[in-house]
């Protein structure tokens, strides 16, 4: 199991430890919904060293950014940051991932952890008729992820740089706690705002305790992937594994939003999914509140009123933000409609849950 350079520091400070994804990680510290909290209100740090960075460099760089994402990289200038997937020629998606443009001869692809190596097999397979320069630094960069609405305040005394006030979806490559080369975003994945900060493995203790020092007057804590996954699920962002798979299309599930259809741009299985964006799709990922209590989890079946299966849940908790019991799954239409009334089965009971437009949560601006 691998493990990122901050296994010690996460020991040190109590985390509960366990595998994910391969690697060796901090599930909680203190607890999920304290945790969780500080996020909303205040700001953590979080370990993302475990997710997969590469580069694709080189003159044909954009060619194979192109035909392997499901977005327009067109619309990418340098310092933008752009989500899509990588879909494959089966409807479904290989990954999720962001893209970072450098130049129009660099970009970094950010993937998910688990995916590395399916990722890596599959742009080495799509850029055999390409010829891009790709790069795995997956293994050298240390990644840390601090959001919350005091996030940039803090991270902001770390660097000259004026990075309080980037647009959404951007980068800049700075010097950041005495480290050099440092890749700063602000993408997020809590719904709370807040920044991305790639850095080399070699100087991953002394950021992170610069960061926690940094954020030591606003209330900083360190945060595990429990609390990760129930401020995502909250802010409505989708979980390659449980939301998205193989099997899964872009349009499905919802995300025709980062699937463009232009006649400029040619990608993987393009024809397919244009036809399930003109003709529909049977099922859509839609998100749902339990009115009856219970808490809905991955695999519990969706019924209607009669009892039939018209779908299944992919996530669910209870919201620690909201007070009650939210999720997310496929269901067939027209049950997928905002303020349908549905049924979760959990435990043999049908609980009844109404279906809600996502997100769940919206940060005040």
């Amino acid at each position: 199991m691998k493990t990122t350079v901050f296994k010690e520091k996460h020991e040190e400070m109590g985390a509960k430890m366990v595998p994910f994804a391969g690697f060796y990680m901090p599930v909680q510290f203190e607890g999920v919904n304290i945790e969780h909290e500080t996020v909303r209100n205040a700001l953590g740090v979080f370990d993302v060293s475990h997710m997969g960075e590469i580069w694709v460099e080189g003159p044909r760089a954009f060619d194979l950014v192109q035909w392997v994402s499901s977005n327009d990289a067109s619309v990418l200038t340098d310092g933008k940051v752009q989500y899509t997937c990588f879909p494959n020629d089966t409807g479904g998606i290989v990954d999720d991932f962001l893209v970072y443009r450098f130049d129009e001869e660099k970009y970094l692809l950010v993937v998910n952890a688990a995916n590395i190596e399916k990722d890596w097999e599959w742009l080495n397979k799509q850029n055999e008729k390409i010829g891009a320069r790709l790069r795995n630094a997956s293994d050298d960069i240390a990644q840390l992820a601090v959001q919350g609405p005091l996030a940039m305040k803090a991270m902001q005394k770390l660097t000259e740089e004026n990075v309080e006030e980037m647009p959404f979806f951007t980068f800049k490559v700075i010097r950041f706690a005495g480290a050099d080369n440092v890749i700063f975003s602000n993408t997020g994945y809590t719904g709370s705002g807040g920044c991305e900060i790639y850095f080399d493995k070699k100087d991953g203790i002394k950021v992170y305790e610069a960061v926690l020092e940094a954020g030591q007057e606003f209330g900083i804590k360190p945060i595990g992937l429990a609390a990760r996954d129930t401020l995502r699920l909250e802010a409505g962002l989708l979980l390659y594994g449980n939301d998205i798979d193989d099997t899964t299309s872009p349009i499905e599930a919802g995300l025709g939003w980062a699937t463009k259809f232009t006649d400029q741009k040619d990608f993987v299985n393009k024809e397919e999914l244009l036809k399930q964006k003109t003709e529909g799709t049977t099922r859509r990922m839609a998100g749902f509140e339990l009115l009856d209590k219970g808490i809905p989890r991955k695999g519990y079946p969706i019924k209607d009123a009669d009892g039939n299966t018209i779908g299944e849940v992919t996530s669910g908790t209870m919201s620690p933000t909201l007070k009650k019991p939210i999720g997310m799954g496929y269901i067939k239409k027209p049950f997928n409609k905002a303020d349908t009334e549905v049924y979760i089965e959990v435990r043999k009971k049908l609980l009844k849950a109404k279906v809600v437009k996502l997100p769940f949560y919206k940060k005040d601006k």
